[in-house]
């Protein structure tokens, strides 16, 4: 009898312990990997409020979070800290992704548990990482800016894939090369392998963003990147930060004309 795929997906994404939620995001992946073919029978999927998550960290507003440098012992493990908990927040996307929207390919399901456990195996890599320098989880507060992004995408797989990969992971592929550089000004060659895994493994979550964003556009018969634009000024999607890592984004799917349009763009920032 062949499992149930999306039960197993929700008993993931509802885990609340960290570490059992990359256990089982590895055991699923490795499962598929591996030839096992899933029952994809199942109602509509349903809302879903907060995804699991341990009680701390506390979860504030991007603005009430205090930037440190990396000079000292604690701000170097709250820059630590703060990958960690993208990473984790960023498991629950993508379980999300493959256990939402099942009117997808399997290739979409197979992608975005793929996608999950990447960024298990992040998260542990990070906390074994944040762990060496005498912190847990938890020990610094965190803000909920990507859930609160999967909430507001929950109605549409399109929508989905233009505001999560395609804004939200792509902010990543700017910001890891500022923070590798912090990072190498204190000799952390640790975090900086850790990193150089990250940024070549987010790309190519971005890319799998653009590919099924582009496939759905096709599909509905709308221009990419108008749609993009227009989703990205109706959702006040996070703006453009300089620097832009555009050899990055254009490997991930944008074009330069797209990103020009993109970093001209002006009005809220989003944090």
């Amino acid at each position: 009898m062949k499992r149930k795929i999306y039960p197993a997906l929700l008993d993931a994404l509802m885990n609340a312990r960290p570490e059992a939620k990359c256990d089982a995001v590895s055991a699923l992946w490795g499962a598929l990997e591996s030839g096992e073919v899933f029952d994809r029978e199942a109602p509509d999927a349903h809302e879903i409020e907060d995804a699991g998550r341990p009680a701390r960290p506390e979860l504030v507003e991007p603005a009430a979070l205090r930037s440190r440098g990396v000079g000292n012992r604690e701000g170097h493990a709250a820059m630590i800290h703060a990958i960690c908990h993208i990473e984790f927040s960023a498991i629950n996307l993508a379980l999300d992704a493959a256990w939402r929207f099942r009117d997808m390919p399997d290739a979409f399901l197979a992608d975005w548990l793929h996608v999950a456990a990447d960024e298990a195996r992040h998260f542990g890599l990070l906390h074994a990482h944040l762990r060496s320098l005498g912190f847990e989880y938890g020990d610094f507060p965190a803000h909920a800016g990507l859930w609160d992004m999967a909430r507001r995408t929950a109605g549409d797989v399109l929508i989905r894939m233009a505001l999560v990969p395609r804004v939200l992971e792509a902010r990543g592929l700017d910001a890891t090369p500022s923070i590798m550089a912090k990072l190498r000004t204190i000799g952390d060659t640790d975090a900086l392998a850790i990193l150089d895994i990250v940024l070549m493994d987010e790309i190519n979550h971005v890319a799998i963003g653009d590919r099924w964003f582009r496939h759905l556009c096709a599909q509905r018969g709308l221009d990419s990147e108008s749609t993009f634009l227009r989703l990205f000024n109706e959702f006040e999607a996070p703006r453009l930060q300089p620097p832009i890592n555009q050899q990055a984004r254009i490997a991930a799917g944008f074009s330069e004309p797209e990103l020009a349009k993109l970093a001209a763009l002006r009005g809220p920032a989003g944090d």
